[in-house]
Parts: structure tokens; sequence; C-alpha cells
């Protein structure tokens, strides 16, 4: 995850809340935090909470608002400084919502992204030429706008006006502008006691889900899938819950879990659930500590004896209040944090959301987590573009971007050929799209192997044919050639399939010829240094 979706992460909710109050768009919020922070990076955000590059006044020093003394413009200049990011925010739009050269701003609509920057821009917010339009890249690029369609939904639904101060605050009710020093405490928002054990802006992806399955070291076998794995690439893990106690670590590889964490929550009832974290690379907790929700336990990877890959395994135990402990299925507890947090984030499986069979005990949810992928295609489609699948790949490079329209097409073929249920064509296509592979021994019945894999955005053919092997990069007209057979609407998909065959006949006679080339010149070569040896 970048630092500006982790940004997004961290602070939308903020951004919405100030929308709710007083009508600025939270894209556009949560653009200039980025910008003018550098991602929570820059040393202002950093030691004083400023997010927006507030200078301080001689009349926020007179009435003792904090500052922090900072080389911008000009050496020595003075910022704001702030008891929380919420305090940045909230004094961000009073700044904008109290200063004349703004107020035009506030009679656009709060969903005009477009709108509001270049106003922000004309009325001299900055000094780049580029100010609006590197805004909406921002936006665009993060897809920020949902925000503001989201808050727009909420206050329709519940027939609030927008630009009213008096919409209660749910972070940061401290003001660092009062010059009362009397700190009112606020309990954190019931969003703020909950998180998913990985950051994710859409949905987290489950390759494997609780209950029986094949063993994936063998697959003759079956067993006991007492968890659930979640793709991930080098992710911290989080605390789901606050008030929890770090009962077990595990700092020996060599394990079937390799490093591990277990964390333990306690319920009124004197029952307790205990969340474990399998295959980390690296731990941040030891035994015995108290953890908060989003607190980092450890880091993602691959350790243990019994992995395939880089994932998560995150397992539940439900411990009773007389101490019997049984495994459940994690998608039961995600739900539940999910509701009393009100995370909206997708736990999918194979296009569908794994927890929203827990979830039918609240109507008002069930349309919020029953959005699936229709169709294996489409599945397909929404892993292959999702910053969340742990799987998109660069679309800049030209030709990265033909391998990535060349990898899909087969897979649709090969998912339209493959006689399979659609459920089994769901796995297929998550198998593949993780793997970056597609076998395409269907299309190629009378081969022993084929298939085509993904490795830094290169194609690579592999083939085995029963007498001849190899495995070498695609070429740039063979992909050309396999695009244009594969994007021909006139062509049925059994002429697709004969196509693409005769395609990789071709590169495999023309690879064997070249290698058979090649060992003649070697014996040659042999034949002529033994020569001169002798």
């Amino acid at each position: 995850m970048s630092r500006n979706q982790e940004y997004v992460e961290q602070y939308a909710e903020y951004a919405m809340e100030q929308m709710r109050r007083y009508g600025i768009p939270a894209s556009v919020t949560l653009a200039q935090g980025i910008c003018e922070s550098a991602s929570g990076q820059s040393e202002l955000s950093r030691k004083g909470n400023n997010h927006f590059g507030i200078k301080a006044t001689s009349g926020w020093v007179q009435n003792g608002g904090k500052y922090l003394v900072y080389t911008d413009d000009r050496p020595n200049e003075k910022f704001c400084q702030y008891a929380s990011v919420g305090d940045s925010y909230e004094h961000h739009s009073q700044f904008l919502k109290g200063n004349k050269r703004y107020s035009s701003l506030f009679k656009l609509s709060p969903d005009d992204y477009k709108g509001w920057t270049n106003g922000l821009q004309n009325s001299g917010y900055a000094s780049n030429k580029k100010y609006a339009s590197s805004l909406q890249s921002i936006i665009e690029k993060n897809n920020l706008q949902k925000y503001d369609q989201m808050v727009m939904k909420e206050m329709k639904t519940q027939g609030k006006s927008f630009g009213t101060e008096t919409n209660p605050r749910q972070h940061g009710e401290q003001s660092s502008q009062k010059t009362s020093q009397k700190t009112r405490v606020s309990k954190p928002a019931e969003s703020e006691k909950y998180s998913y054990p990985l950051k994710r802006n859409e949905f987290m992806l489950v390759t494997s889900p609780f209950g029986m399955r094949k063993d994936p070291l063998n697959p003759a076998n079956t067993q006991m899938h007492k968890g659930i794995d979640i793709q991930a690439k080098h992710d911290n893990v989080l605390a789901t819950e606050d008030k929890g106690k770090v009962t077990r670590v595990n700092n020996n590889p060599n394990t079937a879990g390799g490093l591990s964490v277990t964390v333990e929550y306690n319920r009124n009832d004197g029952s307790k659930y205990q969340c474990t974290y399998m295959h980390l690379s690296s731990i941040a907790v030891k035994a015995g500590d108290n953890v908060n929700a989003g607190q980092r336990l450890g880091v993602t990877g691959n350790t243990g004896t019994r992995t395939t890959g880089e994932h998560l395994h995150f397992g539940v135990k439900s411990i009773s209040a007389d101490g019997k402990a049984r495994d459940i299925d994690p998608a039961a507890y995600l739900a539940e944090i999910s509701q009393k947090g009100n995370i909206q984030l997708q736990t999918l499986h194979n296009g569908k959301d794994i927890t929203a069979q827990y979830k039918v005990s609240n109507p008002a949810s069930q349309g919020e987590v029953t959005d699936t992928a229709q169709s294996p295609e489409d599945w397909m489609k929404k892993l292959l573009s999702s910053e969340d699948s742990g799987v998109k790949m660069p679309g800049e490079d030209p030709v990265i971007e033909m391998a990535m329209t060349m990898f899909t097409s087969l897979m649709a073929l090969a998912l339209q050929i493959d006689n399979k249920s659609e459920e089994e064509k769901m796995q297929k296509v998550t198998d593949s799209v993780v793997s970056k592979s597609i076998d395409l021994s269907s299309l190629l019945p009378s081969y022993k192997a084929c298939s085509v894999n993904i490795q830094d955005g290169k194609p690579y053919l592999h083939v085995d044919n029963g007498t001849f092997q190899f495995t070498r990069e695609m070429t740039l007209a063979e992909m050309t050639k396999l695009q244009q057979t594969l994007g021909n609407a006139n062509l049925s998909d059994d002429d697709k399939r004969r196509g693409v065959a005769s395609i990789i006949q071709a590169a495999t006679v023309s690879q064997q010829m070249s290698q058979n080339y090649q060992k003649g010149v070697d014996n040659q070569q042999d034949r002529q240094e033994s020569v001169q040896i002798k």
C-alpha cells in the first residue's frame, strides 16, 4: 500500500466529518492533507500535527495558541501546532470558512471537487500555479471522490444539511484555538476501537477460507484449515480491538506456523477471543504487552514449515467462561468487529464476502456487504485492477500493459474452454491471478504442460510437449499475434483456441530449432578445439 493510500485509510473519516460540518468536499481536504503534509511525513505534521501548512497569526499567538518555528517561504516562520490531527482538520475548515476570499467556494456543491480545487488556487491558497491540477490528480488517482459520495448519500438519507458546524465532531474534541488550557477528554469513536488485521481500502483477499480443504503441500490429502489465509506482501499486521493482551509470541521460524503472535480480548460475559497471526517475517511485540486496535504487531512473511508463499494466516479461538476453547471461522469474528466499528471493508473469497452470512441479523447492512463479482471474468478484472488484491501490476509501460491484456484475454479463453463449475472457475481465477500464472493445458491437450507466467511484468512461456521442454520470455511478435487472435470478435472460442495453440506450437518448433542449431554450433566448436589440442 502506498503512503497516499495509508494516509487516506487513516484520515478519511476526519475529512468526511469536516464535510458534514462545513460542506468542504472530503476529497479536497484529503488531497490537501496529502499534498501539504507529504502524506503525514512532513516535519510540521509529525511534530505539530499540522497537516495543512497553516501559519500561526499574531492573533493565534496572542490567544495562547502553540506554534512551531519552521523555515518555509521565509526563515523561521511560525506555524500552528495542534494537540491532535483532528484539531488540524477542524482549524483548516475554520480557516477556509472564516476567510472572505474563500467565501465563493461555499456556494459550490460539496461534491464539486474540481470547482473547489480551482477556487483554492484562484483564491491564492498556494503559490504553485499547478496546485489545482495536482490536487485533482491526487483525488482521481486515489478515487477520493467516493468519500464525497458516501457523505452526500448519508446526509440525504438522514435529511441533514451541509455546512452546519453544529453537526457533532467525533474526532479531537479538544480545541487548540481556545485560550483555556482545560482539556476536554473525549471517548474514541467506535470506529477507532476496532480494526481489521491488515490495512485495505476496499477489500481483503482471502485465498483460502476456514474449513476442510485439500492440503496445499499434499493435494492428495484433505485437512481442516483452522483459519483464513489473506493475500499479503510485507504488510503491517494489526491488533483488531482495544484492550488486547499479547499472550503468546513464537520466535521460532522452523515451526509449522513460523513466527506468530497471539492476542487475547475479553468479553463482558467472561468469554474471550484469541486472534493468532502466523507466518510473519518480524514481530514488534512481546508476551504480556497491552495493545489497542490498529497497533502494529509485526510484518507479514513466509516463515514456517507449512507455507507455500507469503500470506497472513489469521486464526480465531473462542474461549467460553468455563475455559472451553474452540476454533471458529475468523469471518464470523470479523463480521462482529466490523459491525461494532462500522468497518465497511469486504472480506472476499472467490468474489464473495465471507462475512456476509454472519451479518444477516443486521438488515441495514445487507446492501453494503453483498456486493460481489457477478462472473469469473468480473472477478478476474477486479483482482487485476485493485491495489487491495496485492497483485496489481504497473500499467505505465506499454509492453507490460500489452502483457497484462494478453494475460487477461488468455485467462478468459481458458475459463470458457474449461468445462468446470462457476465455483471452480472462480477458484481458478484466484489461483491464477495470485500466482500470475495461467495453465493453458486445456488449450493444448496434446501437451504434457503449458503455461504463461508473469514475472516483473514480463510474460514467460513454459512448454513441455513430452519430448521437448523450455521456459523463455515471450517475444513482442508472439504477444501481438496472441492478442490479435484473442481480440478478434469474428472468431469463435474454438477458433481462438486453435489459433492460440498454433502460435504456441510455432514457438515450440522455433525454440527447438534454435536449440538444435546452437547444439550443432557448440559441437562444431568442441571438435575444432579438440583438433587444435591434438
